[in-house]
């Protein structure tokens, strides 16, 4: 069954979209990521333009992720304190992410932004990520004895003032590192169309050293702001948001996040720490392929607005 999208000006089977925004959603709960990684590059392989895929998937992300983050709620896994720090930061990344989304659809380059940012971002995490986890399997392997290294902030974390207690994480740290993190992340889910998890949760993990039980539902805590507030500008500056389309993931994801925190919890950390970085490089390297081969349609004509 097929319905028309005004936005993207284009019909897509609905069943479709329900099933991606239900594993997505899925994903988005047991990893603690928007799932605008996976969605907006299913979107653009669909055919969806990415100026379209990047507004409509933000818009999708708030809604599966309110749903994640309430299941992680009621298990406690949440820090409050830390997530409105982090929403602090996120919001004001989220106003510079949406202006230089604004300029760049102006002058035509938005959708080779787009990919570049998909390639590099995913390509580092992703690939410091599975180092991460598979050293040391490889160090077991050639019979080499595995220590133990105790968990502990970067050197550097410690010169930073202002300090502030999170008694949920167990952490005292400067105000201006989750500051800046949301900062980061806000502009990410501007420009790319993310909820921004996979840079949230390894920075929180690595750089502040945040508990696992609590990373998941505050990652996706501060989602839920920042994505809302993305909308709101894609909505204002590029006229973007395709709400039909978002409201069809959205019934798929909210679905989706409900299950996927319920798997969550029975991950291992390494299990889950390995699984994001995989999901991370797939979408890698299937947007870097599409940048160095061949379209379809070697020409496309377009209409400047004037």
């Amino acid at each position: 069954m097929s319905l028309y999208f005004p936005i993207a000006e284009m019909s897509l089977n609905v069943l479709l979209l329900l099933f991606m925004g239900g594993g997505v959603g899925f994903l988005s709960g047991m990893f603690g990521i928007g799932g605008g990684f996976l969605m907006t590059p299913l979107l653009i392989f669909t055919g969806v333009p990415p100026a379209v895929a990047v507004a409509t998937e933000a818009n999708q992300i708030t809604a599966s992720s309110v749903s994640g983050a309430l299941a992680h709620f009621r298990r406690s896994g949440i820090d409050i304190k830390m997530g409105l720090v982090l929403m602090a930061g996120g919001l004001g990344g989220s106003y510079v992410g949406a202006e230089i989304f604004s300029y760049l659809n102006s002058i035509g380059q938005v959708d080779l932004m787009i990919s570049l940012a998909y390639v590099f971002f995913l390509g580092t995490i992703g690939s410091l990520m599975l180092w991460e986890n598979v050293s040391p399997w490889l160090a077991r392997k050639s019979g080499r004895r595995v220590r133990r290294r105790r968990k502990r902030h970067p050197a550097w974390i410690h010169a930073w003032p202002h300090k502030m207690k999170f008694k949920k994480s167990h952490l005292v740290v400067s105000i201006y590192l989750p500051i800046l993190i949301g900062f980061v992340v806000g502009v990410l889910a501007a420009i790319m169309g993310v909820g921004g998890g996979f840079v949230m949760i390894p920075a929180l993990i690595y750089i502040l050293g945040m508990p696992g039980n609590v990373v998941v539902g505050t990652s996706l805590f501060q989602i839920v702001f920042v994505t809302a507030m993305v909308t709101f500008f894609h909505s204002v500056n590029t006229q973007t948001v395709d709400v039909v389309m978002a409201l069809v993931l959205l019934s798929g994801g909210v679905i989706g996040a409900q299950l996927g925190a319920r798997a969550g919890y029975k991950l291992k950390a390494e299990q889950f720490r390995t699984g994001l970085a995989v999901l991370v490089l797939v979408v890698c390297f299937k947007m870097g392929w599409d940048l160095f081969t061949t379209p379809a349609e070697l020409y496309s004509v377009i209409e400047v607005a004037r």
